[in-house]
């Protein structure tokens, strides 16, 4: 059985909640949350591809 990768399930957890923020901005009509939630998004998940390509380069997965 493979081992979790911590940092990496840590991002997906932060995407999805972000993801979840942009839909709770939606319905309480909320433009100033649903940007910061849809730039939360877009920089976590950014910075999830960035460690695991660090991570591929290293060996690590």
């Amino acid at each position: 059985m493979n081992q979790v990768k911590w940092p990496l399930l840590i991002y997906a957890i932060l995407a999805a909640a972000s993801i979840i923020g942009i839909g709770i901005a939606i319905s309480a009509k909320s433009i100033f949350g649903a940007i910061v939630s849809i730039l939360a998004v877009v920089i976590v998940m950014g910075l999830g591809f960035k460690t695991k390509r660090r991570m591929r380069e290293n060996g690590e997965i």
